[in-house]
This record gives structure tokens, sequence and C-alpha cells, in this order.
């Protein structure tokens, strides 16, 4: 009997941080999780999801085999039918209509995962496909597109600041590594505002907490635009060396006064003016939007380069604590291009290409109405798109309408449970990957290898050989060049000058890479006039706004006030936890003890108007759909506010309320942070 253990210093994928672990492995089996001490990100310490690791990974319910569909139910079979029925399949699709009728989907570990998300765009393009889906069109995607088009590149929040506004963002809840700086730096005299319809945690030690309609953050950023200007508290140097179009920003930002905001905002005027001397007169300041809060609503790209401009005129680019542009990591890229344009690229241009700079994604909100005419087979790997993308029942119902339908994950989702075909996924500690970070110590990359812990649970394969075998089956096996996961890794390392060898053994807890300069050197920024871009041409040319506006949310009790009778509160879904990532993790037990069953929140008046108290069993309805939950009735929330959770299955689906075809108009994201609802106790 042996009684071997070894530890090994790798990351964890649990969400899309990549914070440092070391793993305990006794006998072939992953026995204890540890944070990293010398990570810079987590300094050691690991979140819930983080802690039951182990469990996920063990989980009795973790698919074991291939799965087939058929008229009694699954059936298990082996790799090689799986591979050749889906293959047959595919080629036969291809032949008798176009090979773009294939459109694929990863989820959000994916979009971290550089091997399944990049061997996935390239398995799609190598078939002929462009139609490649993920969380970027309902989620971050936006916010890179509209910083690339001020900037001409992407700045980030640093970890440490000297003022946090967190804006629709609760790091408590959904920032583990941002949550653990800011903790340090308050106690180092750090300042904090909060702005958020609901009173979280952090607001009792903020400076300042500024309670705000779901919806309308572009119309409070405006009026604090309009008092940096009009007060003459700008950074006039930084404005005059380095930005275009501020003498155009002076006239048309006069209409929106503090006073014009806050009847819509809620928040009062003299707030808004309090907080944009703040920002003003603090170098080394930082807006943190919300993960996706901002880009959810009718005003979503108009809410980031708001954003974007405040940071400017107040000179909080590239100087410690402010906004960062860091030089970004190079890989070798994994995926392929394709000349032809995926689904929504035509209807939101901007999301798809801006400046010759194309996206890979398609928009995924387009997609329930792209079949079957133009998708009639979709591999999903690593997401659950019937719970996570807006207006769930559109997207069941065109799903079944697909001609063919693989899921490759970790269980039987909700979306395999409609799949054809459903095929077991390894887990991050049982393949070798790539871990990096952006925005960890004054925002310079970190690279750390993912090694391979543990061997594959049962029959998991990792992306790497299911797209290897894939591409045999289909007789491309000639564009699929890597002959092992660790040749792959070598591959993405090389524009790097480091190599697998090195990360493995010299330097196992991973490295920096690159140097820091902060400043701004002339004609820095990649934008057609070389400045920072305040009037945008780009957006002029393509028919929206060259200045950012304020567009109301498209249900809201200003722009259908026919709805209130019906419904007569203000709906915001996506309200997220500590214990789960999205649907992921809901079958941990000991995450389930802590945070056991979803809870729509809602203000003691506004729970005393409809007769619900605490913990009873309430409706929440909009003109989509309905959920059940219980009631969690607490003062911190807004009254006349619902706040519903998201991630969570069945009747508790937050995306039965949602409407896919109530879309932001320039990139096209679903509006499901400010829609309107009724709630009603039940049984």
């Amino acid at each position: 009997m042996t009684n071997s253990v070894k530890r090994v210093l790798t990351d964890c994928t649990l969400c899309y941080h990549s914070c440092g672990t070391k793993v305990t492995v006794k006998d072939g089996k992953a026995v204890k999780v540890e944070g990293l001490e010398s990570h810079p990100l987590n300094m050691g310490r690991l979140c819930p999801k983080g802690e039951a690791m182990l469990d996920n990974i063990y989980h009795p319910d973790r698919l074991k085999y291939p799965l087939k569909r058929g008229r009694g139910g699954w059936k298990r079979i082996t790799w090689e039918q799986a591979l050749t029925e889906i293959a047959e399949r595919l080629l036969r699709l291809k032949s008798e209509f176009r090979p773009q009728v294939l459109g694929v989907f990863i989820g959000s570990i994916g979009v971290e995962n550089l091997e399944m998300s990049g061997l996935t765009q390239r398995f799609n393009a190598c078939f002929g496909s462009p139609n490649f889906f993920s969380v970027e069109s309902i989620c971050y995607r936006m916010r890179i597109r509209t910083r690339q088009i001020t900037f001409g590149r992407y700045p980030t929040e640093e970890l440490d600041s000297k003022l946090y506004i967190l804006w629709g963002h609760n790091p408590e809840a959904s920032d583990f590594p941002l949550q653990l700086h800011l903790e340090a730096n308050l106690k180092k005299g750090a300042r904090l505002v909060v702005i958020d319809p609901k009173r979280i945690g952090l607001a009792d030690r903020a400076e300042m907490y500024l309670r705000i309609r779901p919806g309308t953050d572009g119309a409070m950023a405006l009026a604090m635009i309009n008092v940096i200007i009009n007060e003459r508290i700008y950074d006039k140097d930084f404005v005059e060396k380095y930005t275009y179009g501020f003498d155009k920003l002076i006239p048309h930002i006069q209409p929106y006064t503090p006073e014009w905001a806050e009847k819509i905002t809620w928040v009062h005027a003299k707030n808004i003016r309090q907080l944009a001397r703040m920002l003003a007169s603090t170098k080394g300041a930082s807006i943190y939007q919300g993960t996706s809060t901002q880009d959810q609503t009718a005003n979503g790209t108009q809410n980031s380069r708001a954003f974007a401009i405040l940071q400017t005129i107040t000179g909080n680019i590239n100087n410690p604590g402010g906004w960062t542009i860091s030089a970004r990591l190079p890989l070798g890229n994994v995926g392929r291009e394709i000349e032809e344009k995926p689904v929504g690229a035509d209807q939101y241009p901007i999301f798809y290409e801006v400046w010759g700079r194309t996206s890979p994604y398609g928009v995924v909100t387009c997609v329930p109405e792209s079949i079957p005419d133009r998708l009639k087979a979709f591999l999903v790997i690593g997401g659950n798109p019937l719970v996570s993308m807006a207006d769930s029942n559109a997207f069941k119902e065109a799903f079944r309408k697909l001609d063919l339908l693989v899921v490759h994950d970790l269980f039987l989702t909700e979306t395999a449970e409609l799949a054809h075909y459903v095929l077991p996924a390894c887990s991050h500690l049982e393949k070798w990957g790539l871990a990096y970070n952006y925005n960890v110590c004054h925002c310079l990359p970190y690279l750390m290898l993912r090694k391979k812990a543990i061997e594959p649970f049962y029959e998991s394969w990792s992306e790497w050989k299911l797209f290897k075998e894939l591409y045999n089956k289909l007789g491309i096996e000639n564009q699929f060049p890597w002959k092992s996961e660790e040749e792959l890794v070598e591959f993405e390392l090389g524009p790097t000058g480091l190599t697998f060898e090195q990360l493995l053994k010299e330097k196992p807890e991973g490295a920096f890479y690159g140097d820091k300069e902060y400043g701004i050197k002339d004609n820095s920024f990649p934008t057609p006039s070389k400045k920072i871009e305040i009037f945008s041409d780009t957006l002029k040319q393509a028919g929206f706004d060259p200045l950012p506006t304020y567009l109301e949310p498209n249900k809201s009790p200003v722009s259908t006030p026919q709805m209130l009778k019906r419904y007569p509160l203000i709906l915001s879904t996506g309200y997220r936890n500590l214990y789960y990532t999205h649907a992921q993790f809901r079958k941990i037990d000991s995450l389930k003890r802590k945070n056991p069953e979803p809870r729509a929140e809602i203000g003691p008046k506004t729970a005393a108007q409809y007769g619900i108290s605490e913990g009873d069993n309430v409706i929440i309805e909009t003109h989509k759909g309905s959920v059940r939950m219980k009631a969690g009735v607490d003062e911190r929330v807004t009254e006349g506010v619902v706040l519903v959770p998201h991630g969570w299955p069945g009747e508790a689906n937050a995306n039965l309320l949602t409407d896919t075809e109530c879309r932001e108009p320039i990139m096209g994201y679903p509006q499901i942070k400010a829609l309107l609802c009724r709630i009603t106790k039940t049984t």
C-alpha cells in the first residue's frame, strides 16, 4: 500500500479571479486545499467556494461517462460512439446546409479558462462557422469595448486605491480579492463611497452611501460631470494635454444638472455635488463598476462612457489608485480568425468591430431568434445558458428545435438535460492550463501554471482531448497541431519568453510579467486622435451619440407608465452572493447550509403594502414569466424595489422573468437590471 503525498501549487478557477492555491494530494486523491500565501491576489486566503473546491470535484453527481438521449431516457455509451455519431451529424448538417449552422457556447469559467475558450473558438472556426457565443455578450465585453473606444486600450481599476467608489459593486459578495485589498487600505486611510439600491454591509463603513434607482446610473454620472466642469474643478492640465473633444463636452453637459438627476435617480442633488467634488479632489481614485450592473441596462454603453470621462477629467488615469493601462500579456493565440461575421454583428456592429479590431463573439441575445433558420446545432462547453442567459423560456424553446445539442460539463445541468449527447468534463485540477491575472499589484499581469494535480474523474476528458479526437473524426486533424496539453500551454507561453518547465519547476508559485510605468507619454493612446476621446467620432459614425447621454430603462415607471397598474415595482435581477458563481455549486452541502434558498429582497414598507412577512413564499411576476422564492424583508433595500438573485434552478430561475428582446441599443445586452414586476404572497 502506497502512502505518497505531494503538494501542488496551482490556481482556483471557480470564478474569474484565478486565486493561488496549495493542493495536497495523497495516493492520487486531492485531500486538502489552502490559499497560497505568496500569490498577490488572494494572499493565502480563499473564499467559501475555493474552500469547498474538493466537495465539487468529488461530488457523487458528477458525470462519469458519456450519455446519449434515447426514447427511454439517458443511456451510457462509449466516447468512441459519442464522437462518431456527433461527427456524422455535424458533417451531415454542414453538407446539407452550411458550416455556419453550428454555434458554440462557453460559460463564465470558459472566459477565464484560456484553453477552454481558445480551443472552442478554434474548433468552430476550423469547422467553418463564426458563431461563437459566451457570457462576454451580456457581461464584461461592453466595458472593454467602451474603454477601448475612449482610450484605445483597456484600463483597469487597481486593487489598491485612495478612494473606492463602489458603484453597484459589492466585493463582499462577488469580488473576494478586491475585498481583501479594500479592507487593508481602509485601515490605512482609504476613503469609501457606496452607490447601490441596497445598503450593503460595506456601506456602514463608507463616507457616503447613495441609494439609487436601478438603471439610472448614467444620469447620476452625467450630473457629476456637470458639477466638475461648471465648478472648474477638473484637471485642466491633464484635459488639455491628453484629451480630444472636451470643448464639445462643455455645452453638451449643461442640461444634466444634479437637480435633473435627483428626479431620475432618487439621489439628492447635494450628495451628487459632494461626491463629484470628492472625486475631483482625489488623485488615486477609482470607480469600481459592478461586474455587469451598468452593462445590463438600456444605457449600458453610455454608462461606461460617462464613467471613463469622470476618471479622465479628474486626471485619474495611469496614476496609482486610478484606472491604469498596463501592457497586455502577449500569449500565443489558440483561437483562429474567420472572416465571416457571427450572429448579431450586423445588428450591433460596435460590439463586433472597432478600427479593424474584431471580436470573435456573437451576440447571444440574438440566439433564440436565429434558431432554427441560421443555427441548427450547438456545442455547449462549460456553460448553462438555459439558466444564465436572459429569457430562459426563449432559450429553452429554441434549443428544443436544434438538430444537435452537445454539452461538455461536470454535471447534468439544465441545458444538458435538453441535449442529445452529454460528455463528462475534467475539473481544473485534472488538466494542464495557464492561469493569468491582469489586475493584481499595480495591474501587472501575473502568470501561473495551472497544474494537473490528479487524474481525470472516471471517463472525464479535458477540452484538449475532446477537440483533438473530434478533429480526427471530422477529418480536419491537420488543423489541431498540439500533441499534448503541455504542448498547448507551451504554445500559449511562446511570446512571453517563459517556458512550461520554468513555471513548473523554477516558479511554481507564479510570476509577475512585464513592467509597470505610471504617467502618460505623448501619443500613447492608440485612438484615431492619439488622445483620450471624450468625443467619439467612432460612435458618431455608427449612428450613436458621440458624448454620453441618458436613456431610461425600456420598462420603467417613466418609460412605460401604462404597465404600472399591473407591475408597480422595480425589479433588478442578478444579485450575487459569496457562495455561488452564477448557476454553479448549488449541490455543495457546505455552501447550501450558508445560503440554502433563493430570497427575493424587499423593504419593510413594500412588504407591508403587499401583506408579506419575512420568510413567506412569494411569486414575482413580469411580462415574461414568474418565479417562486422566499421573501427577504430587509430595511437595507430601497422601497419599491425587488432584488432577485440569479443562478437558482427550476421555479426560482431569475431569467424566467427577463426578456431577451429588451436590449441595450448599441451592443445588444439584455436589460435585466431594471424591469417592472409585481410580488404576491402565496402558500
